[in-house]
């Protein structure tokens, strides 16, 4: 059975204070115990070598094992043999007192599972205390949707005639064409980009690839950005990039995925549609597919989903959309019609 969310009565007696944000450059060891410290290296070097993990979902994980292992020690808990069930439940208490989101708890309580999975494994501690941690029920909040005119109008928003511009353009239109998570069309090379057989091959979560058919549209915007304005962007730069990186950004260098989102955001705000991100691209170009009549499991595997359950939790149709798609799909409805 699971244990209890994460409420009810604390285990220390003391008061806990509260922790600061962690600055970025701060070392792992400063405040820590080795046995704390060792214990966040060892969690950072397995998930970077032995699960293959993107550099940043592996600086996730060491934030969040910092900010763990800073709060405990400052109650007492001097190390990860030290803790139980009871204080791991304290500090998630503490976090939603502190107003922390209910994603931020529940990719806390995910990395305190594998850690201390881990940890038992490597023998540092005996029994799991993160083994019955509940996860916090995540509201069904569904991502916003652009309508078409929407998404044309934020794509005619970017400036084809500068570098920039034409950049900007590509980003757009290549999200909205593949449902490319930002990290994947950030990280996307010149070599797996097809545009004469009109796909995309995108690396994906777990070091999965996948390839992805665009439209005319995104190879037309593409061919445009290659023959043009990267070029004059690479041109920018200090010295050559070797990287092969599709995206460049203003001086040369790869594009970030800090900078998509502002661009994205930026552009949405020049063309009036309201606050959109790469995340919303792509549940548009899942909802927009459903909505033509695509399959569900077509659509998985477009996005790159592991489960099904995922896909049908990311998408959703309009009521209108699913009468229509009933009556005209099952058999009764017909014969009614």
């Amino acid at each position: 059975m699971d244990a209890p969310a994460p409420t009810g009565p604390r285990r220390p007696a003391t008061p806990r204070p509260a922790v600061p944000p962690l600055d970025p450059a701060r070392s792992a060891g400063d405040g820590l115990s080795a046995a704390w410290t060792d214990a966040v290296d060892e969690l950072v070097r397995t998930t970077r070598a032995e699960q293959g993990r993107r550099p940043h979902t592996v600086d996730a994980y060491r934030r969040d094992a910092l900010h763990v292992a800073h709060a405990l020690t400052a109650v007492g808990v001097d190390g990860p043999g030290a803790v139980d069930r009871d204080v791991l439940r304290g500090y998630l208490a503490d976090l939603a007192d502190a107003g922390a989101a209910r994603a931020t708890i529940a990719r806390r309580t995910s990395t305190l599972r594998t850690w201390f999975a881990l940890l038992v494994r490597r023998g540092t501690v005996g029994a799991d205390p993160a083994a019955l941690l509940r996860t916090p029920k995540q509201g069904r909040h569904l991502p916003r949707v652009l309508r078409h005119d929407q998404v044309a109008a934020l794509i005619e928003a970017a400036d084809p005639t500068t570098p920039p511009g034409s950049r900007d353009r590509a980003l757009v239109e290549l999200l909205y064409a593949s449902g490319a998570r930002v990290e994947e069309a950030c990280t996307l090379t010149v070599d797996r980009l097809d545009l004469t057989a009109s796909q995309v091959r995108l690396h994906g979560k777990g070091g999965k690839d996948r390839i992805v058919p665009i439209g005319g549209a995104a190879v037309r915007a593409l061919h445009a950005y290659l023959d043009g304005a990267r070029p004059a962007l690479l041109a920018a730069a200090p010295t050559r990039p070797a990287d092969g990186v599709l995206l460049r950004g203003d001086r040369g260098g790869p594009l970030g995925t800090r900078d998509a989102r502002t661009i994205v955001g930026r552009l949405a705000q020049a063309a009036g549609v309201g606050h959109v991100t790469p995340h919303t691209l792509r549940h548009s170009y899942a909802t927009h597919l459903l909505e033509g009549g695509a399959d569900l499991r077509v659509v998985q595997e477009l996005l790159g989903h592991a489960s099904l359950a995922t896909t049908q939790r990311y998408t959703h149709l309009s009521r209108g959309r699913l009468q229509e798609v009933h009556a005209s799909a099952h058999p009764r409805a017909r014969a009614a019609r």
